[in-house]
């Protein structure tokens, strides 16, 4: 069942980092309805994402006073409650804070907005890749000389954001069942991406830092952590940043240590001489085999090596089988539950549902009659 079984939560439909946050918890055993806009997906089939596997849909008329009354009553029965609106949208519905705490003073209320709940940017629209600029983030991602790269949205959505809400909500869990309150969890993408540069901070602070695009060990710009391409124009990543693990890599590569032994670790200098060479040698040895012979020679070894794989190449690395980091839930490939539990193991997840597919079973659960469903349905309240 997953070690948070028995939690049972409310989902008020959003995108991105809010279901991330709802799929991370519903993997490991959480109970979680969605509440679908009445009008959302109607009569369509159930997505193929992962981000809305292992949870009930409901369609519910938010606009609607009958429709609100029908989430509040199913606040009343909750541990949690999880929306990512922008600041005041919820509260002009009459779902904010104050009434849902005053139906239930024990709700875990979980706010995911990009910019914060307060602030001079709070009301206006972004994206991840807004958010990780505000922070410094997206200015240190890129090659030396370039333009900042945007990383996907994995930093702002999903590691900044949907993340941070879902420790956020356990954490604030945990003090509820000690303080028989609950209390809001504002957890901001900005401030979720600033909290992943934390050791980069310190690394300011002790001169191990250039604020500037790539031009950090860690960023690509040190020879012994970055990628190159095989002689069959693929690539693989390096990441030999202790001295032992380096000379490791060399060894394999068939280059001298000796002769690379001066470089620093992990002061970044890329114009030196002999960065400059030893990238370029890296580069020539890497490109004198196929990706699959350096495979064969490193992998399993201490010179901190993988292929670059693509998604479909990685739900078929040996590793990544044994694990069975990849499930297949119905016909879509996707992650598996993470982290993994010795006692309490997450169940293989379900697919996603079609949008209000659960509503009269949830609703019945709930206390309302089969006469009180038709009349909200009736009302416009359901479809």
């Amino acid at each position: 069942m997953g070690p948070l079984a028995g939690i049972k939560i409310v989902e008020i439909a959003a995108i991105g980092p809010a279901p991330f946050c709802s799929m991370m918890l519903a993997d490991l055993g959480a109970q979680i309805v969605r509440i679908e806009r009445a009008s959302a997906r109607q009569n369509e089939p159930a997505p193929p994402d992962p981000l809305l596997r292992n949870r009930r849909s409901i369609a519910v008329d938010l606009k609607n006073a009958a429709g609100v009354e029908v989430v509040l009553k199913l606040i009343e029965r909750c541990d949690v409650l999880i929306e990512g609106f922008r600041p005041g949208v919820l509260e002009r519905l009459g779902l904010g804070p104050e009434p849902c705490l005053a139906r239930n003073p024990r709700l875990v209320y979980g706010r995911m907005t990009g910019w914060g709940q307060d602030g001079p940017l709070a009301p206006a629209a972004g994206h991840d890749i807004n958010y990780i600029a505000l922070a410094g983030v997206l200015h240190l991602i890129g090659t030396p000389g370039g333009k900042p790269v945007p990383p996907l949205n994995l930093i702002g959505d999903f590691g900044g954001g949907g993340m941070l809400l879902a420790f956020g909500v356990l954490a604030a869990l945990l003090e509820s069942r000690q303080s028989g309150r609950g209390q809001v969890v504002d957890a901001a993408m900005v401030d979720g991406s600033n909290a992943l540069l934390a050791m980069f901070h310190g690394m300011r602070a002790r001169g191990m830092f250039q604020d500037a695009t790539g031009m950090n060990f860690l960023a690509g710009a040190a020879p012994y952590y970055d990628t190159y391409k095989t002689k069959d124009h693929k690539y693989v990543a390096i990441g030999a940043l202790e001295p032992q693990f380096f000379a490791q890599l060399l060894d394999k590569l068939g280059l001298d240590w000796q002769r690379y032994a001066r470089v620093g670790f992990p002061v970044v200098d890329p114009a030196t001489r002999e960065w400059v060479e030893l990238r370029s040698s890296i580069a020539a040895a890497v490109a004198s085999r196929t990706r699959d012979e350096w495979c064969r020679i490193m992998e399993g070894t201490d010179a901190c090596f993988a292929p670059v794989l693509t998604v479909e190449e990685a739900a078929r690395h040996p590793h990544n089988v044994a694990r069975g980091s990849f499930v297949n839930i119905n016909g879509v490939e996707q992650n598996a539950p993470a982290p993994r539990f010795s006692r309490t193991p997450a169940q293989t997840p379900e697919a996603p549902r079609r949008s209000g597919e659960d509503t009269d079973a949830v609703l019945a659960e709930a206390g309302f009659s089969r006469q009180q469903i038709e009349e909200l349905r009736a009302s416009g309240a359901l479809t």
